[in-house]
């Protein structure tokens, strides 16, 4: 059972937040998140029943906040701020979304700035530990006032309303609530505001992304290594003396781990010296560590962004120690929008050079002596031809999804919210960004490992030869009549599973 995570004014990590979200750690709330909600819980109840209105607490929302809302009607008010507010559209994202949604959502609650109740922090909790999660369409959040029509969809089943997906099956909120003992919430003040005012759906997809990214940028070193040694390529260029000569981390990190899995291998062994007649290779094998450098050092950057929203208390009023409660932007989505549509370009980057090295293995006149295509028998099959043409689609799509959806504004609410981030669409894209990367990736390992087969008698280095021979296991091999679209999903999911890099052992 992984160790329970509990919440309080201290900041989750990014690790912490896949344990919840993808490894379902239990979660809590710790005794200073208990008092604290206690105590800033009664300022609110105290403004509540003040003369002078308070926004969030005794007035309406948005382009609607100089209304005064009386006593007897504040129920139905934040009753119907949720519903009215539940109203996105589209196919239901991720369940893994919605989790890291709710988890962060309820950080934020825990942090005690936000004014509701305990009770209903406790119950947002239960339903994450219950593993119930809330069906959530893909739009309806413009990444400003928070991803509203998403943390509506939340609120939503925490009163016991809307769809829920539970034991794998997707069913009305009030039935899965039930069986799992877990009383519906009747909003009191300011708690719609509460769960519905962050920008905790656009962080959750940033560090669910940065954990998947850190996982295909060691790869695509691996897969570089291996089309360099299938190419028949040299790996001085990626000694330490001449990386050090351009002091970039990440460009080091890329050039090591290249330059180790390359050691041993007779393949690069065998074209050393004078007799070689290459000067230099092509770009898409020696500076490969420059353009997987990059993407690594615009992670670290992605990531310092995330590990500060993970600081942040983000809600709009916040109720602050001495009971104030204040008006704020700090649901402005923009600095993790603009990381977001940042992560989109080196992802395109890095799968635009994995795809130029899988075409070089398959060009008879680039090759250095590989059959075309690196097929069973050319001219009766195509070898990997389609493959290449697959890499090539999605690497075009990429390119698509790197054009930013953060320079995008469209004005809402009455023109109150006329300037938004757009960082929701930025999140969305990146995911499929991901996934498009994974796949070209993929393509990568399957013909470089083919390559590799083609250079037998001799044998590639102890580390690309592990990998090879895990996709021999897991692969259906090389053959007259084979179906690569299998091969390329058993590829994908050694890719996913990280077992790729489990095979290959690297130190750096």
């Amino acid at each position: 059972m992984p160790e329970k995570v509990l919440l309080g004014p201290e900041p989750l990590t990014a690790a912490q937040v896949v344990d919840v979200v993808r490894g379902h750690a239990p979660v809590g709330l710790g005794d200073a998140a208990e008092k604290n909600l206690a105590a800033t819980r009664q300022h609110i109840e105290n403004l509540a029943h003040a003369v002078t209105p308070t926004y969030g607490v005794s007035t309406g929302f948005g382009a609607l906040a100089t209304r005064h809302i009386p006593v007897e009607s504040r129920t139905a008010l934040q009753r119907s701020l949720i519903r009215s507010h539940a109203a996105g559209a589209g196919p239901a994202v991720e369940a893994e979304v919605v989790r890291a949604l709710m988890l962060l959502r309820l950080r934020t609650l825990a942090s005690g700035y936000t004014g509701v109740r305990p009770g209903t922090a406790q119950t947002l909790a239960a339903l994450l530990n219950a593993d119930i999660t809330p069906i959530v369409h893909e739009y309806g959040s413009l990444g400003c006032s928070g991803d509203l029509a998403p943390l509506a969809a939340v609120a939503l089943a925490l009163m016991g309303e809307g769809e829920v997906l539970h034991a794998g099956e997707v069913k009305p909120a009030a039935e899965a609530l039930k069986y799992a003992g877990i009383e519906p919430v009747v909003l009191a003040e300011k708690e719609g505001l509460a769960l519905t005012n962050g920008t905790d759906g656009m962080l959750g997809m940033l560090l669910l992304a940065a954990a998947d990214l850190h996982r295909l940028f060691d790869i695509a070193d691996l897969t570089a290594a291996m089309s360099v040694e299938a190419l028949l390529g040299t790996d001085r260029a990626f000694a330490a003396d001449l990386q050090a000569l351009r002091p970039h981390p990440g460009q080091a990190k890329s050039a090591a781990r290249m330059w180790q899995a390359l050691q041993g291998s007779k393949i690069v062994e065998s074209h050393r010296g004078p007799d070689c007649n290459r000067v230099q290779d092509a770009y898409s094998l020696r500076c490969a560590p420059q353009v997987h450098g990059a993407a690594r050092d615009s992670l670290a950057h992605a990531e310092l962004v995330g590990e500060r929203e993970l600081m942040s208390a983000v809600d709009n009023p916040v109720v602050l120690a001495d009971g104030r409660v204040e008006s704020n932007g700090n649901f402005h989505g923009a600095p993790v929008a603009y990381v977001l549509d940042f992560l989109a370009i080196p992802i395109a980057d890095v799968a635009s050079i994995a795809e130029r090295r899988t075409d070089r293995m398959l060009d008879k006149a680039r090759s250095h002596g590989l059959p075309p295509f690196l097929a069973h028998d050319p001219g009766v099959d195509s070898g990997h031809m389609i493959a290449q043409y697959t890499q090539a689609a999605i690497v075009s799509e990429l390119k698509r999804l790197a054009v930013p959806a953060s320079v995008d504004s469209i004005p809402s609410s009455a023109m109150q919210e006329d300037h938004v981030s757009m960082g929701w669409s930025a999140a969305r894209k990146l995911r499929k960004a991901v996934d498009g990367l994974t796949t070209v990736l993929a393509i990568e390992l399957l013909t470089a490992a083919r390559a590799l087969d083609f250079r037998a008698p001799l044998e590639p280095s102890p580390v690309t030869g592990a990998v090879r021979d895990l996709l021999r296991t897991k692969v259906a091999g090389p053959g007259p009549d084979r179906h690569l679209a299998p091969e390329i999903a058993a590829a994908e999911e050694l890719v996913r599973s990280g077992a790729v890099l489990d095979a290959a052992r690297l130190e750096v």
